[in-house]
């Protein structure tokens, strides 16, 4: 092994040094497989907890609601340019909160999202979110990714970023993970242990409640031998199935031949932490996707004075910044395709609560004598010089 990396490093090319030119030890052209089970993960976590399931909603919904607002050489784009008439109307069938809802909903059950450029000559037309679970990327010679793979229907798409143009028709976002190169980490990971836990706790309830919303009991026969016969068993067994258990049976009186005695067990201090572990539970999927547990009807949280902070909190610190992230990787991503001059950003003047911050800061600017009128426009993000 240290010899081929020596051969390695001998054919490098002496031009550039540093972590970016460390050769990865794959195949050429391989698909890189993801270590996770995306269906499972979306089937437990977003499809059957009601914790997940809202956390995504409620980031990929109002995320979704940031539009993006296209600007060339510094000043806002006209609606028929290209790249925002593009971002107005992706595809003919779905609107541009509704493309980047789905897109969001990926990143944080998947940890990585896919938007393919459908192009027609030579220029992207329509835009669209692939599903994550679908696409395998493909390491180039140094390890890097040169192209994805994507499977639907027993057949296989190839896309290529262009090299010479630097042209790619999929963009990949990803969350940050610290032990993989061409995967994210999603919080929905992160976070599975609780919502196994969670998951668990509400099969135990469902449970409780089918027999009756008590605790198990154990029925003890004192006639002859002490033993039941088979007969007998299979009876009381069909008996107590039929009658005496589930909600719509709560409170039927058992009634018992000679010998029969009714034994109840009653929660054990282990099963009543069972149940205050499942809010905690729901607290720790919450702290994974950035969702203060107030907003979720948690009970028990009292780190936020009132709900107006705490839902400004939300979208400073989880909507926000992905609306953000987002808009950077679509500026590098169509800057090959709409010319260096293009810049996406997320409009964020459309978030709620924003209008104190925006008045204190209009307050700032305005009271800074060393600024003239044309800097104090470019620092609050208006354009012209204002005549």
């Amino acid at each position: 092994m240290l010899g081929l990396m020596q051969r390695a490093f001998q054919r490098a090319p002496a031009a550039k040094q540093g972590a970016g030119g460390l050769v990865a030890l794959s195949a050429p052209g391989a698909p890189v497989w993801t270590p996770r089970d995306y269906g499972r993960m979306a089937r437990e976590g977003v499809a059957a907890n009601p914790v997940v399931h809202r956390c995504v909603r409620m980031i990929a919904e109002g995320a979704a609601g940031l539009p993006f607002v296209v600007r060339r050489d510094g000043m806002r784009a006209a609606a028929e340019d290209p790249a925002a008439a593009l971002l107005a109307a992706p595809n003919p069938g779905e609107s541009a909160p509704e493309l980047f809802e789905t897109l969001y909903g990926h990143l944080l059950t998947a940890g990585n999202a896919y938007l393919e450029a459908a192009a027609l000559d030579g220029a992207p037309r329509e835009l669209y979110a692939l599903r994550p679970d679908r696409m395998r990327v493909r390491a180039g010679t140094r390890g890097w990714p040169e192209g994805w793979d994507y499977s639907a229907g027993g057949r296989t798409v190839r896309f290529t970023r262009n090299a010479a143009s630097g042209r790619s028709p999929i963009l990949h976002l990803k969350l940050f993970h610290p032990a993989d190169d061409h995967y994210g980490l999603s919080p929905l990971e992160a976070a599975a242990k609780a919502v196994d836990i969670h998951n668990v706790g509400a099969g135990w309830t469902k449970a409780l409640l089918d027999n009756a919303a008590r605790p198990s009991g154990a029925l003890v026969y004192s006639g002859g031998d002490g033993r039941l016969t088979g007969d007998q068993y299979e009876r009381l067994r069909a008996e107590l199935s039929e009658t005496h258990q589930g909600a719509a049976n709560a409170g039927r009186p058992l009634v018992l031949d000679g010998g029969l005695d009714w034994k109840p067990l009653s929660l054990s201090p282990a099963e009543m932490e069972f149940l205050e572990a499942r809010r905690e539970a729901a607290r720790e999927i919450a702290l994974a996707f950035g969702v203060p547990p107030m907003l979720l009807g948690i009970p028990g949280d009292n780190t936020y004075a009132n709900y107006r902070e705490a839902n400004l909190a939300f979208w400073r610190q989880a909507m926000v910044p992905l609306a953000r992230k987002t808009a950077r990787a679509l500026t590098l991503w169509a800057r090959p395709w709409f010319g260096e001059g293009v810049e996406i950003i997320a409009d964020e003047t459309k978030t709620p609560g924003v209008e104190a911050d925006r008045a204190a800061e209009w307050k700032r600017v305005a009271e800074a004598d060393f600024l003239s009128d044309a800097e104090k426009r470019a620092a609050l993000g208006l354009e012209g010089d204002g005549q």
